[in-house]
Parts: C-alpha cells; sequence; structure tokens
C-alpha cells in the first residue's frame, strides 16, 4: 500500500478518504468489552496446561539444555 502525504490532499480527498474508513467501520461487529474479556480469559485457561510459559520447557525437549558438561583438566 502506498505511503499517502495527508498535508498533500485536497479537503475533499481527505473527506472521501474520512468517508471511506467510516463505511469500513460500520461493517464491523462490535462486542461489549466485558464479553471479549471473559472469551479471553476462558481461551486462556482452556490452554493453560498447554503453554510454555506457565508450566515450563521438559528437560527432554528443551533445545538449549547443554548436551554434556564442562571438564577441566
Amino acid at each position: 500500500m502506498p505511503v499517502i502525504n495527508v498535508e498533500d490532499l485536497t479537503d475533499k480527498d481527505k473527506a472521501l478518504m474520512e468517508v471511506t474508513q467510516l463505511k469500513t467501520e460500520v461493517k464491523l461487529e462490535r462486542w461489549k468489552t466485558s464479553k471479549c474479556c471473559e472469551e479471553i480469559r476462558d481461551y486462556i485457561q482452556a490452554l493453560v496446561d498447554e503453554d510454555t510459559l506457565v508450566k515450563g520447557i521438559s528437560e527432554e525437549k528443551n533445545p538449549f539444555k547443554e548436551k554434556g558438561g564442562c571438564v577441566v583438566c
């Protein structure tokens, strides 16, 4: 998408862009914030057992685990 310098547009072009944006926004389905928050919370809680950030990485599957020890002679 090309970059448009708004300062170079005429007032008519700016109004057309705003009307186009408003037409796009009016088509969007709107939800109450409380409903969205409940759905996000339920989704997170449903997947908490699989979440690596919550339960950590098992030692067998950890790609960053050291393969061997360091021996100093």
